[in-house]
């Protein structure tokens, strides 16, 4: 049987939202954004095409070609609902709501945010394994490490590190080490969030004033309580989840379909929010006049509450 063509440059953010945020670039350069590193905060950014930005090496490890059709079966709905967005009718046409809520679903599960859920979860589990082990089985575990090793070991560390050894070894590990078990990880993630957002509506913001940038992290949890807002929070958990789709529009699930306008200083929280919960970067239009801003939250990103914009409407 022949082996799928593996996709090594994965994007991370569609390149459907990348352009959202481009201009025509200098001299015939082709239509570019502003990616800002907010690990060099300081350093001079330079402007981007689309291909360049929003994307990780072997993100899904192991047969991406089954992940990508996923995603494609997603993306390719996308600029027809996006341009009901922008003519100021994005319920008109249940079709296109369907396509806005997947396209969130989609940013939400195929991130770094998600990856790091992935692997600390498996390593939790890793960990639990040696100490249930130890704790129920120490004479089988003395018993092979005899066979194997020919060491008499009894204490509960030293059983501890033999275990580690035959957990190591084991065909699910070789499968969490090829990415196999986040390639089937990811992918079941997408339709049981899916189904979970199925019950929310949809929400499509604008500026009163201002734009919005994104991050490469950028479907991001919302939890409000009192006047702190925290992102990241587990998505059963979140108020709503929102994700930018250009300078003028961010989704938001929320309770019911409405287009809003939103305040200057809703949109800098949210705009504060996709620095902090950015892996790397954040993408601007070229003339948002944001970089300072970046730059400025960029010194502070490390916290988990936002309490500037408190009468978010989000």
């Amino acid at each position: 049987m022949g082996t799928a063509q593996q996709t090594s440059r994965q994007h991370l953010v569609s390149q459907v939202l990348l352009r959202q945020f481009t201009m025509p670039g200098p001299k015939g350069s082709g239509w570019q954004l502003l990616p800002f590193d907010l690990r060099n905060p300081g350093r001079r950014h330079k402007l981007k095409g689309t291909r360049a930005c929003g994307w990780a090496k072997d993100f899904v490890a192991f047969d991406s070609v089954s992940a990508e059709e996923l995603w494609c079966a997603v993306e390719r709905r996308v600029p027809a609902a996006l341009s009901a967005v922008h003519a100021g009718a994005p319920f008109a046409d249940p079709l296109h709501v369907a396509a806005l809520h997947d396209l969130i679903v989609l940013h939400y599960v195929r991130s770094y945010h998600y990856r790091r859920v992935h692997i600390d979860a498996f390593a939790r589990a890793r960990v639990g394994l040696v100490g249930q082990l130890v704790r129920k089985y120490p004479a089988q575990l003395g018993r092979e490490a005899l066979r194997e090793t020919g060491l008499h070991l009894t204490g509960s560390e030293s059983l501890g590190a033999f275990a580690e050894r035959l957990i190591d070894r084991s065909a699910v590990v070789r499968d969490h080490e090829s990415g196999k078990i986040f390639r089937t990880s990811i992918e079941d993630m997408y339709y049981k969030v899916r189904a979970m957002a199925s019950t929310w509506r949809l929400e499509v913001l604008t500026p009163e004033t201002g734009q919005f940038l994104m991050g490469d992290n950028p479907a991001v949890t919302l939890r409000r309580d009192g006047t702190n807002t925290s992102y990241g929070v587990a998505f059963g958990d979140a108020h709503t989840l929102v994700l930018p789709i250009g300078p003028g529009h961010l989704l938001a699930l929320g309770p019911e379909n409405v287009m809003d306008t939103v305040p200057r200083s809703v949109v800098y929280e949210l705009n504060t929010v996709q620095i902090h919960a950015a892996d790397r970067y954040v993408y601007m239009h070229p003339r948002s006049g944001l970089e300072a801003f970046a730059q400025d939250a960029a010194q502070w990103r490390t916290g988990k509450d936002v309490t500037e914009g408190s009468s978010a409407r989000c």
